[in-house]
């Protein structure tokens, strides 16, 4: 199978040859046809991730695809379309999985949509409703509002009931966040963030995505018990938040690590995941898709990331057949 392969933190991934093993007991063999890519995997390849697997791996942290093989003791049969949460091995043409990381797909959702589904969403299901408790008719700030993630607390917090106030980079990234539904609309590159977002009334929770100055305004507009939830650091540095003003306010901070779920409390994923599929069933989300690639074009779908030029999510259709790069 062909795969992409990070043999050394702080050097290129490369696309080349490896064996596929068979399924042990409880594994999946997954024939993959898409991987969605996350701010994370660029943080693997700097050695920055938190849960960077041990060099040479293949990266890819969620994907879809079709079970061909499966070991003794599990209950996906072969011919099952699933998702994977699988923190690495996503950007191959196939994979060996534990069943306990795969997920049966629902019938409408296509691999592209599930390749980008569970990391984005769940992010911001969990991030919104265990952490922060959002409820109908407060304002949900979103900052970062057309990214991976962001994009999804835009909509979430919708189908939550919230006022939301989106800030993004430029006139195309707010249009995208308005049609996911966002309610107020502000550049992120206006000069004065703190007036600007207390001019549309302020915060109850603000959903930040980006930190350096942009978290701290957005920390500052927060009202009296106001949350604010860390989701990442895409503009490249951690907010300087007042605790102070946490003290006054009576403010709240979480943090969020989607997959650090997996260890703390694994049945918040999994409610959490079983309550989105319900909504995309109903039709009440739409996966922002803005870019596709071939798996032998990964490193400019990883370039097109970091320099954050997307929309939404960026996927690599894994299957030799893939679309071209020209086609996205």
């Amino acid at each position: 199978m062909r795969a992409i392969l990070l043999s050394e933190t702080k050097t290129a991934p490369t696309l080349t040859e490896l064996p596929l093993p068979a399924p042990g007991p409880g594994e999946l063999s997954v024939a993959i046809a898409a991987c969605g890519l996350n701010f994370a995997d660029l943080l693997m390849i700097e050695g920055k991730y938190q849960d960077t697997p041990a060099c040479p791996f293949v990266m890819g942290m969620e994907l879809a695809g079709t079970v061909t093989a499966a070991g003794p003791g599990t209950t996906i049969a072969p011919g099952t379309r699933v998702a994977v949460f699988s923190g690495q091995g996503g950007l191959a043409e196939a994979g060996v999985f534990p069943e306990a990381r795969c997920t049966p797909l629902p019938e409408a959702m296509s691999f592209e949509e599930a390749a980008a589904f569970q990391i984005a969403y769940g992010t911001s299901h969990v991030a919104l409703s265990t952490r922060a408790r959002l409820a109908p008719g407060e304002t949900l700030v979103v900052l970062g509002a057309a990214g991976g993630v962001g994009l999804t607390a835009v909509e979430i917090g919708k189908r939550m009931g919230a006022r939301v106030i989106a800030l993004a980079r430029g006139a195309e990234k707010l249009a995208v966040a308005q049609a996911a539904g966002a309610d107020v609309l502000i550049d992120s590159e206006t000069p004065d963030l703190k007036a600007a977002l207390k001019a549309a009334g302020g915060a109850d929770v603000v959903y930040d995505a980006l930190g350096g100055a942009v978290g701290e305004a957005g920390f500052a507009a927060l009202k009296p018990g106001g949350r604010f939830l860390v989701i990442g650091f895409a503009a490249g540095e951690p907010p300087a938040l007042k605790l102070n003003h946490a003290l006054v306010k009576n403010l709240e901070i979480h943090g969020l690590y989607w997959g650090g779920y997996l260890k703390l409390d694994p049945k918040v994923l999994t409610a959490s995941m079983a309550t989105l599929f319900g909504w995309f069933a109903e039709g009440g989300l739409t996966p922002h898709i803005s870019a596709r690639f071939p798996l032998d074009q990964t490193a400019e779908a990883l370039e097109m990331l970091r320099t954050r030029r997307s929309t939404g999510k960026v996927v690599v259709l894994t299957a030799p057949q893939a679309a071209t790069a020209e086609g996205r």
